[in-house]
């Protein structure tokens, strides 16, 4: 039995991802003696990989009502934690350690070396504190209960128990299972009596039924309009970037509409419609057309749309068009101009589903807002509980909003939790 097993610790916290790192660091600063519980070899495994192995840190809105407005009916729940930790507070927590950052479209804030490693040396640096110690490779299996009814720590697989004087639950959702995300957290919740919604995936790639997407695989449109449909009803309008995949759709303003997307395949097909070109209206796409077929009046139809469309999606537009491909420009009716500007505001694509939680950014789902004191993260069941990042059941969009969540439930936690020597035990 090793020196330190009746040892009781001032907080663990369970899951060293970005919310738990960013507790740990802050408890740790205030004087308290810290477990880092992870059940991989190593830190952060989730986060090397997001925003495509660049990590997207944060939003760069510093208004925290207009950025607390993307969470929708959360948030209300969201005020008292953003007005201790915000954005302009990831912003110098992040730039006094020396990591610059850029800003990209739709505000999105993205280290300056583009590298989720530059993240992660921060916040590894940041739990190297002499108050924390890191115990990788250590899997839990639940949640240890005294008989009054107060979390008393935590029960690893191996059998040892880790005893706390509280615990900061920061296990994460389901999304990107191979990381350590299986859903622990919410399993452990339910089973002492906390209400949590079953969760699902928020952000989501979206499968297409139409086989010519494959061909334009790795195409990014930065700025699309997107209408979701459903019986040629619009449910949904977004502008946003949008990727094609082998098998479909991707990027913000996709993934920002998936869930809503998931909710629509319920009642029946689902179709996406793209605006190409949302800059210019169907009088001023029309007039460009025409500007464009009489400059390469003598060329081939099928050569010319490039100069309006990336060159890899034209050969599928002259195709959907119905236009003879070797037509010459100056021979394109008005009818067939008309149907090209038809086609270029709208291109349709068939919803086949949604990609599963091995594609999805984040999950929705998770503890119950209501359960929560989102003045301190405190559990409202148990005292000495704290419930920080995707554990909680907020929709967060694409965009840096997912991450700026952990940073601020996980400072908050940090920053509210008890400390022994300032008890006096």
């Amino acid at each position: 039995m090793s020196n330190d097993s009746k040892k009781i610790w001032d907080v663990a916290v369970i899951g060293g991802g970005p919310a738990g790192m960013m507790a740990a660091g802050r408890a740790a600063q205030r004087g308290a003696k810290v477990a880092l519980i992870e059940k991989n070899d190593s830190l952060g495994k989730k986060l090397l990989i997001t925003g495509g192995g660049r990590c997207n840190v944060t939003n760069a809105e510093p208004d925290t009502r207009k950025f607390l407005a993307k969470f929708k009916e959360s948030d209300k729940f969201l005020f008292s934690a953003f007005s201790q930790f915000a954005v302009p507070d990831t912003l110098d927590f992040f730039h006094s350690r020396d990591m610059e950052t850029k800003v990209e479209a739709e505000q999105r804030v993205f280290p300056l070396s583009n590298k989720s490693q530059s993240v992660w040396n921060i916040l590894t640096e940041y739990v190297k504190h002499p108050n924390v110690t890191i115990l990788s490779n250590s899997p839990v299996s639940e949640l240890l209960l005294t008989t009054d009814g107060v979390v008393s720590g935590v029960k690893l697989k191996s059998g040892k128990e880790i005893l706390a004087r509280s615990v900061i639950l920061a296990t994460g959702g389901i999304s990107h299972p191979e990381t350590g995300s299986t859903g622990d957290g919410f399993k452990w919740l339910s089973s002492i009596g906390h209400e949590v919604i079953e969760p699902s995936f928020a952000l989501v790639p979206i499968a297409i039924k139409e086989e010519w997407v494959s061909r334009v695989a790795g195409l990014t449109l930065p700025k699309a309009k997107i209408a979701v449909l459903q019986n040629d009803v619009k449910q949904e309008v977004s502008v946003g970037k949008v990727l094609f995949t082998h098998v479909g759709l991707s990027g913000p303003g996709i993934l920002n509409l998936s869930a809503s997307v998931g909710e629509l395949l319920k009642y029946g097909e689902v179709v996406i419609s793209l605006d190409l070109l949302p800059e210019l209206d169907y009088s001023m796409l029309n007039t460009k057309l025409q500007e464009i077929f009489k400059e390469q009046d003598k060329r081939k139809f099928k050569n010319c749309l490039s100069a309006l469309i990336p060159s890899s999606l034209a050969p599928v537009i002259v195709s959907l068009s119905g236009v003879d491909p070797d037509k010459q420009c100056n021979s394109v009716t008005r009818e067939e101009r008309i149907g090209l500007t038809q086609l270029l505001k709208h291109l349709k694509l068939s919803v086949l589903g949604l990609l599963g939680e091995d594609k999805a950014v984040t999950t929705s789902g998770g503890v119950s807002l209501s359960e929560v004191d989102f003045k301190t993260m405190r559990s409202k069941i148990f005292p000495n509980l704290y419930l920080v990042g995707d554990i909680l059941n907020i929709n967060r969009p694409s965009g840096g909003y997912s991450l700026q969540l952990c940073w601020t439930t996980g400072y908050v936690a940090g920053n509210s939790v008890e400390i022994s020597s300032k008890l006096g035990l």
